[in-house]
């Protein structure tokens, strides 16, 4: 039997509550007809006996306290599922917004989804490649892994996100057409979705990519939903087609204020700067549901993307994304502000995970030792830099000076690579090496001796006979100009 509940007994912003309700279920989907015959959905999101809080999708406006009809359809929020969603783009709510039509589903799945049994997973060992240096080199992405990017407000993080999204590759043989991208963008404005949108357009990836675009005039329960829309998709891709799924989602900061917004019309209590209690819960029943299960050959991986108010690593949304992550990628401003792209500030950068998925057999069997090395040698350059700032870089030793050369090597030609620029692990592995070969060999007191005569002395080889070509080259210009 199908029921009707004629009239609400209250509107509370984006809410509407209904009495008399029978047997309503937390997070049910409900039909709501206005008096012009229009219909909005909304959701369940508070039950206190019969009476049910509603959550409208596309706001209150229009809704009459007398006349407007509302219908439980008996089940939660779902995504429709088929194989041509590859290539389409849809709302925050998963409705299509490419003019292509509405998805002929497969099958239908609850966005809100479970994270992965614990028991079930499988390690996360093999690596994506993104083309970045520092992300490739430094902080290795693994399949199955959560790896947030930490940003601030106007830096490069949607270039970034573009980039990796454009670049990102699996080296598996014969795996290359089973990698595909979910991107999700939550509270942006109308220029960043067009921005997405071209850039994946020109570059002639779309077809490998689902979209979820979220404007910032769009509902916030909307918002809400995005990344669990998105997620619910790159599951079905991953555990039943059997594919290797990298989600992007920007920005998450958007996602949690939209939740503290959300949770504070409920009357809900809040919590540190606002933000509800149970954030965290929250957060990591996104983030919990990427991995790799036993017995299925696909995998989620996520790269969460997220701005820190006032640049500030302590607030609460990128706090409590460190804890739940394994790892993340920090933005820096005085990199950005020099011109430096992408801006990732090293020291406080890194992956848990990459020291199980690098090395012989998955990236090149020196990729730890260079990583650990270099890591090593740039901390140096941060001290040299502190204690030049003190005493004067004249004043400093000549190992000290050696190493503040090194450090403005590895942030001009390392650290920064063009927006286009996709180079090969093999390409960023040999140029670290290249650049650790400016510093002394007994400096380099992370990597055996083995290695350094199979990687650090041709690379100084080749350092030092491209210096001296240079050297060459000045002195004919010179020459050729007296003789001028």
């Amino acid at each position: 039997m199908i029921l009707d509940y004629v009239g609400v007994k209250d509107i509370n912003g984006s809410l509407i509550v209904l009495d008399d309700v029978k047997n309503p279920s937390f997070e049910e989907v409900v039909d709501i007809r206005l008096d012009d015959g229009t219909t909005r959905q909304g959701r369940i999101v508070q039950i206190d006996g019969s009476r049910a809080v509603v959550q409208v999708f596309q706001g209150t406006r229009g809704i009459s306290l007398t006349n407007t009809r509302t219908r439980l359809l008996g089940h939660p929020m779902e995504m429709p599922l088929s194989p041509e969603i590859l290539g389409r783009i849809f709302n925050g709510a998963g409705v299509p917004i490419d003019g292509y039509g509405n998805i002929y589903p497969v099958k239908r799945a609850n966005v809100n989804g479970t994270p992965i049994n614990p028991v079930s997973r499988v390690y996360p060992k093999n690596y994506i490649n993104t083309g970045i240096s520092t992300i490739d080199t430094l902080m290795t992405l693994i399949r199955g892994q959560k790896l947030p990017i930490f940003s601030g407000s106007g830096m490069k993080h949607n270039e970034l996100a573009v980039q990796i999204a454009r670049q990102a590759k699996i080296t598996d043989e014969g795996e290359e057409n089973n990698f595909a991208i979910v991107f999700a963008a939550m509270g942006v404005k109308n220029d960043v979705a067009d921005y997405f949108k071209r850039s994946f357009e020109e570059s002639g990836i779309l077809q490998r990519v689902v979209m979820f675009i979220n404007l910032a005039n769009d509902p916030i329960i909307e918002r809400i939903l995005t990344p669990r829309c998105a997620i619910t998709v790159a599951e079905y891709l991953a555990f039943e087609l059997n594919m290797h799924i990298l989600v992007i989602m920007t920005d998450m900061t958007s996602y949690a204020e939209a939740l503290r917004e959300f949770s504070s019309s409920k009357g809900e209590i809040p919590g540190r700067k606002g933000f509800p209690g149970y954030l965290y819960s929250d957060l990591a029943s996104i983030y919990e549901r990427a991995g790799m299960v036993h017995g299925k050959k696909g995998s989620v991986t996520q790269i969460p993307i997220l701005t820190m108010p006032n640049d500030d690593v302590t607030h609460p949304v990128p706090d409590l994304t460190g804890y739940i992550t394994e790892g993340q990628i920090v933005l820096d401003r005085s990199l950005d502000g020099s011109g430096v792209y992408p801006p990732v500030s090293v020291l406080p950068s890194l992956s848990r995970l990459m020291k199980d998925g690098i090395g012989e057999g998955y990236t090149r069997k020196d990729h730890p030792a260079l990583s650990n090395q270099l890591f090593a040698a740039y901390a140096r350059v941060m001290d040299a830099r502190s204690l030049a700032s003190v005493i004067g870089e004249e004043e400093l030793s000549p190992d000290d000076k050696k190493f503040l050369e090194f450090g403005k090597l590895f942030e001009s030609n390392f650290i920064n690579q063009g927006a286009n620029e996709n180079r090969t692990i093999e390409q960023s592995l040999d140029l670290g090496w290249e650049l650790l070969s400016v510093l002394p060999r007994e400096s380099l007191e992370r990597v055996d001796d083995k290695t350094l005569d199979e990687y650090y002395e041709p690379a100084k080889k080749r350092f030092d006979s491209d210096m001296k070509k240079k050297g060459n080259l000045s002195k004919g210009e010179s020459g050729e100009k007296e003789v001028e």
